[in-house]
């Protein structure tokens, strides 16, 4: 492995990057700095001796070289939503690729073209004005890049797949500083790794995407149910999916109650069941496949209607928006068991802050059919993933809200799969966690492809899969 010595820079290094760098470069004491090394989870507090931020691939090739050089760390930030922190190194050199966001698209050809720094609400807003979509993903704010090297599901991946399954090809600077172009005919191993791998094999510049159909207005929505009708509503609504079509994409949540203008004022605070329901396909045809679930219980608000996609895509960005500390646990499900619905309903009970959550996400239908080995995401059997998303402010409450997470996941890990979703991992998961995500044969297979394109692990600030010896 490579050693990061992280040794304070000179002026005369400074100089040196800045030559032939086009970009902004940020150092500790530039106006700036501290708004560009805070990420999303407040919990990570890190410092890097420079942050870069490339404009483009040229760009990146120089700040590789330059910290290979200088035996810097190197971490890189695309959205920085990442609970674990990845995007910062202590004292390393931090790619910040927020400035190359561009996304082209083909509406002819059904392709886009996104650069790394992209969120996934950029991409929404472009592809959607073209009557386009790319699936993945529930909220908007996070960013392309790690959302597809980790695998990507959202509301439409029921019916079209992961991100993963809808990436064409990838352009990325390896370890050395190169400029490489990974797909099916060119380099096709290092494709068949970066579809679901993480960011172990170079930094990526820009994304090529298969897009889909999808008229800009879809039935969607939350129904919110009083949490003491929870176990028999989960239950219900876990039928309606098995019955349903392929179109529904479905996430269950159990959260305290925010003011939102929907809900009651007496509810506000309290536990609530949140399902929250869309249709990928005709508004009308939604109306009937959505009629099972809708009519399941006494909800205390049904707000599913007509929706611009790209809006709807943005309903919970403000639950998981920038300054809380974050502590993540998941699960993936084979099945939505009673005795799984009775685990997460007890420990619900114990949700202190307001922005606690549990999340649970239907999976399954096209993510599915896929071969198990096309990518290295190995959970396509799996009908639920389940997240314990721990979200508070004050630092002096940590060891509580952790202690939640991981006594809920524990609680739960004898009626789930055994693995874990990389793109959701803490900061105290380390090997073993990326063990659990990928598999022996995978994790092997990988190591294989990362000794080839990094052997001196020098991007290790990810879920890290060790060069194979």
């Amino acid at each position: 492995m490579a050693v990061q010595a992280n040794q304070p820079l000179s002026a005369d290094e400074i100089t040196v990057l800045r030559t032939g760098f086009r970009g902004d470069i940020l150092l500790q004491t530039d106006d700036g700095y501290d708004e560009a090394r805070s990420i999303w989870n407040a919990a990570i507090d890190r410092h890097p001796a420079v942050i870069v931020r490339p404009l483009g691939a040229a760009d990146v090739m120089v700040a590789v070289r330059f910290a290979r050089e200088r035996s810097l760390e190197i971490s890189m930030r695309g959205g920085g939503h990442h609970v674990a922190g990845h995007a910062v190194t202590d004292g390393g050199l931090m790619i910040d690729c927020s400035a190359m966001k561009s996304v082209r698209v083909d509406p002819d050809g059904r392709r886009a073209w996104v650069e790394p720094g992209a969120l996934l609400h950029d991409v929404d807003v472009e592809t959607q004005a073209h009557g386009l979509v790319l699936p993945g993903g529930f909220i908007s704010l996070v960013g392309i890049a790690g959302l597809t090297l980790g695998g990507g599901f959202g509301y439409l991946s029921r019916s079209l797949g992961l991100t993963i399954d809808n990436l064409r090809s990838v352009e990325l600077v390896t370890a050395d500083g190169e400029f490489v172009t990974a797909s099916e005919r060119e380099n096709p191993d290092l494709f068949w790794a970066l579809r679901g791998g993480g960011g172990n094999f170079g930094v990526v510049t820009a994304f090529e995407f298969r897009l889909h159909e999808l008229e800009p207005t879809v039935l969607a929505g939350p129904i919110v149910y009083d949490f003491a009708d929870a176990p028999e509503v989960m239950a219900a609504v876990t039928d309606a999916l098995r019955a349903g079509p392929d179109e529904i994409g479905c996430v269950m949540g159990i959260r305290k109650a925010p003011p939102a203008p929907f809900l009651p004022e007496e509810v506000h605070g309290e536990l609530v069941l949140m399902v929250t329901v869309m249709y990928g396909g005709d508004v009308s045809a939604g109306e009937g496949a959505l009629a099972p679930i809708r009519a399941i219980g006494s909800p205390i608000a049904d707000a599913v209607g007509p929706k611009p996609y790209a809006t709807f895509q943005t309903m919970f960005d403000a639950a998981a928006g920038l300054g809380a500390r974050n502590y993540w646990k998941t699960h993936y499900l084979a099945e939505m068991s009673e005795e799984a619905i009775g685990v997460i309903c007890d420990r619900a009970t114990d949700i202190d802050s307001p922005e606690t959550a549990i999340g649970m996400m239907a999976l399954g239908r096209e993510i599915a059919r896929r071969p198990a080995d096309s990518t290295p995401y190995q959970h396509r059997d799996a009908e639920w993933f389940v997240v314990v998303q721990a979200r508070w402010r004050e630092a002096d409450e940590d060891e509580t809200h952790i202690g939640w997470a991981r006594e809920l996941f524990e609680d739960l890990a004898p009626h789930a799969t055994g693995g874990v979703y990389l793109n959701a991992t803490s900061p105290d998961e380390g090997e073993a966690s990326v063990h659990d995500a990928l598999g022996a044969e995978t994790y092997e297979r990988l190591a294989t492809v990362k000794a080839q394109w990094d052997p001196e692990n020098v991007f290790h600030l990810n879920p890290n899969v060790l060069p194979a010896t």
